[in-house]
């Protein structure tokens, strides 16, 4: 498929809102809740070791720290974001961006928490869908909500950035 430039403009900026919701959400979590959100220096930590072949390990935090990871971290969790915004946009309803609708957003959103389970757990040394965490049914269960919300956050701002280009 082909993404015009103003529509890739709008996927890109609508990703950037959607992950900012769920990290204002995962803000509300540990503020109001104690739960603690992931801790993207150590996302940028276990990018920073992949070229040297390490994808898995037993406990990101006891790896060696490595330059750069907190900003790093940050920008892959941004940057996650914004793929997976283009990618829905891509792949997605036809006209989604044009008359953006909850359903496909929300399940799309979902669908995404397989990236965390699948790669990045098991990465951090967390084990498949944080079976190695605490308590792995919590884990999952933040998880699938932070998901959630990204994905409602796709709607909300799609029809934010659809008013916005409007008015």
């Amino acid at each position: 498929m082909n993404l015009q430039p103003q529509a890739a403009l709008s996927a890109v900026s609508i990703g950037i809102g959607a992950t900012l919701l769920m990290d204002l959400w995962n803000g509300f979590l540990k503020h109001a809740f104690g739960i603690p959100s992931l801790n993207y220096c150590l996302l940028g930590r276990w990018l920073r070791h992949l070229p040297s072949g390490t994808f898995r390990h037993s406990n990101i935090g006891a790896a060696a720290p490595k330059s750069l990871e907190c900003p790093l971290g940050w920008i892959a969790h941004y940057g996650i974001g914004t793929v997976f915004a283009v990618a829905f946009v891509l792949l997605g309803p036809g006209q989604w961006l044009a008359r953006p609708t909850l359903a496909p957003a929300l399940i799309y959103g979902i669908a995404t928490v397989v990236f965390p389970f699948f790669i990045l757990q098991p990465g951090l040394g967390l084990g498949l869908a944080s079976s190695r965490a605490p308590d792995p049914a919590k884990a999952r269960l933040k998880s699938l909500a932070t998901h959630t919300v990204f994905g409602l956050g796709l709607y909300l701002v799609a029809v934010l950035h659809g008013y916005l280009i409007r008015a």
